[in-house]
C-alpha cells in the first residue's frame, strides 16, 4: 500500500495523520481498522474540510455508509472547524488486502440492514450546535423563535421550512432542534442528497420495504438542503408519500433550503404545496449589530483557547464586522484566517495586513459573485462560448478556461464541490478538485497564469472598469 500521505501534517494544528489513525484503531477496534480504515490516506485540507483517499469506490462507499461520522468526530477533537470529509479514489494504492469473503461473512453475522446502519452513522446531530450558542439578531430572530417553539411542542408548526442563503445558520437551527428533541424522540437528521442516496441504494438492494418502514417510523424528520431533491421522479414520489405518512401520524418535519418553496426547481408542485402549507420563515443577511456580536463572540472563544497569542484588536473586529456582510460563515472564515496568520507569523496582523489576508472576501456581497458571472467573464476573457466551456470536449483551448472558471468559483464562492460540479455540467467532485490543483500548480511557475487569474478576480470582485476584459 502506498503510504506517501501518512506522514503529511494537517494544517494549522500540525497533527500527524498517524495520530488520527491511532485514534481510529482505539475507538473503532482493531478488526475494523485493519479491514477498512487502514486503507485511508490523508491528501490535503481545504478550507473547512479534508480530502482523504482510498483505493476503490467500494471501500469509499463502505466507509462512508458506516464510519464517516465517527471519523469526522475524531478529527474534530483536534480541529473543530473541520465539518466535512471528501474522499477521492486513488487506484494506485494496493487494494489486494480486501477480502470480499470476509466482508460477506461480517455482513451475515451482523444481520443489520444498511438503512438502520446508515441512520446510525449519518444522523448528523452535532452537540456543538445548540440553541444556547446560536447568536440572534433581527435577521434570524423569527427563524430562531419558530425553531425553539417546534423543539418545545412537536407539530406546532408542521412542516417548518427555513430558507436563506449559504452560511446563514440554517443547519445550526436544524441541528439545535434535533439536539433538543432527540432526548425523548426518535430523530432522523439527514441531507437531501443522503436521502436520495439511500433511496437509490434501497432499490438496488431490494430493500424498499425497509426503507419505507424506517423513514416513516421516525418522530422527527429533519432534512437539510431540500433544494437538491430535484428531478428523479420516482424518488420524489416516495418522498411525497413519506411526507404525508409522517404528517398523518403527527411526526414533526423540519426542512431547510436556499430558496422559498415556490422558487424550487424541478420539484413536483404538490410537494412544493405541502412545504408551503406549514410555517415558512427566512433568514436574511446579518445586519451590522448581528455581525458585530458574532465577531466578538468568536474572538472571545478563540482568545480563551490561545490567551497568550490571540488578542484581535477592536479596530480589526470593527473592520471585519463592517466589510464582510455576505454571511455568518464568511465572518467565521475571516476570523479563522486572522488566527492562522497570527499562528504562522506569531503576531496579530495590523489593519493593512488584515486587508491583504481578507482581500477576496471584502465587498463580496456588494458585487454579487455568482457562478454564472464567473463563467461569463472567463469565457469572454478566453474568447470562447459558454456552451463550449460546459461541453464534454477536452480540447486544450477549452480545458484551461474551464479549469480557470472552476478554480475561481472555488476560491470566490462558498459553494461545495458537488454544487460546483453541478454548475459545470454535472462534473464529478474529483474533477473539480483536479481543476483547482492544476491551476494552483500552474500559478507556481507560470506568471501569465497568475496575471490572468488576478485580472479575472479583479473584475469579478470589484467590477473594475479599468481592467475591462
Amino acid at each position: 500500500m502506498n503510504n506517501s500521505y501518512k506522514n503529511k501534517k494537517l494544517n494549522a494544528n500540525e497533527l500527524d495523520w498517524n495520530l488520527i489513525q491511532n485514534d481510529l484503531r482505539n475507538n473503532l477496534g482493531k478488526d475494523i481498522y485493519e479491514s477498512w480504515l487502514k486503507k485511508i490516506s490523508f491528501v490535503e485540507e481545504l478550507n473547512n474540510y479534508l480530502i482523504l483517499s482510498v483505493p476503490t469506490r467500494f471501500i469509499r462507499d463502505w466507509i462512508t455508509s458506516r464510519y464517516l461520522d465517527q471519523i469526522l468526530q475524531l478529527i474534530k477533537n483536534y480541529k473543530k472547524d473541520l465539518i466535512r470529509i471528501e474522499f477521492k479514489i486513488d487506484e494506485k494504492i494496493d487494494n489486494k488486502e480486501i477480502n470480499i469473503k470476509e466482508f460477506n461473512k461480517k455482513e451475515s453475522v451482523e444481520n443489520i440492514s444498511f438503512i438502520k446502519d446508515s441512520y446510525l452513522q449519518y444522523n448528523r446531530i452535532d452537540p456543538n450546535k445548540r440553541f444556547d450558542n446560536f447568536i440572534i439578531g433581527s435577521s434570524n430572530k423569527l427563524a430562531y423563535e419558530a425553531s425553539l417553539k417546534v423543539s418545545e411542542n412537536i407539530s406546532h408548526y408542521n412542516p417548518l421550512y427555513i430558507y436563506g442563503g449559504v452560511g446563514m445558520g440554517k443547519t445550526h437551527l436544524l441541528n439545535s432542534i434535533g439536539f433538543e428533541l432527540k432526548k425523548n424522540n426518535k430523530v432522523m437528521f439527514i441531507s437531501a442528497e443522503r436521502f436520495m442516496y439511500q433511496f437509490v441504494k434501497s432499490i438496488k438492494s431490494n430493500e424498499m420495504v425497509k426503507f419505507k418502514e424506517y423513514f416513516r417510523n421516525t418522530d422527527v424528520l429533519l432534512i437539510d438542503d431540500i433544494q437538491f431533491m430535484n428531478g428523479k421522479e420516482a424518488m420524489q414520489e416516495e418522498f411525497f408519500h413519506t411526507f404525508n405518512a409522517l404528517i398523518d401520524k403527527g411526526s414533526q418535519i423540519i426542512l431547510s433550503a436556499d430558496r422559498a418553496p415556490n422558487k424550487l426547481s424541478r420539484i413536483q408542485e404538490r410537494i412544493k404545496s405541502r412545504f408551503s402549507g406549514g410555517l415558512v420563515v427566512d433568514i436574511q443577511k446579518p445586519d451590522y449589530d448581528l455581525r458585530k456580536k458574532i465577531v466578538e463572540k468568536k474572538t472571545d472563544e478563540l482568545s480563551s483557547l490561545y490567551p497568550d497569542k490571540l488578542k484581535i484588536s477592536k479596530e480589526i473586529q470593527d473592520f471585519i464586522s463592517t466589510e464582510i456582510s455576505a454571511s455568518v460563515r464568511e465572518l467565521t472564515g475571516a476570523i479563522n484566517r486572522i488566527v492562522s496568520f497570527s499562528r504562522i507569523y506569531n503576531k496579530i496582523p495590523n489593519l493593512a495586513e488584515t486587508k491583504i489576508v481578507l482581500k477576496d472576501l471584502l465587498n463580496l456581497s456588494e458585487n454579487k459573485v455568482t457562478i454564472d458571472l464567473i463563467q461569463t467573464l472567463v469565457c469572454k476573457y478566453f474568447k470562447i462560448s459558454k456552451n463550449e466551456m460546459l461541453s464534454s470536449r477536452r480540447s486544450r483551448y477549452l480545458v484551461r478556461p474551464r479549469q480557470t472558471a472552476i478554480y475561481l468559483t472555488k476560491i470566490l464562492t462558498s459553494k461545495s464541490l458537488p454544487e460546483i460540479g453541478r454548475e459545470f455540467s454535472n462534473r464529478d467532485h474529483t474533477t473539480i478538485i483536479h481543476s483547482v490543483k492544476t491551476i494552483e500548480k500552474l500559478k507556481e511557475n507560470d506568471s501569465s497564469m497568475v496575471d490572468s487569474i488576478n485580472k479575472l478576480k479583479n473584475q469579478i470582485l470589484y467590477n473594475n472598469k479599468e481592467n475591462e476584459i
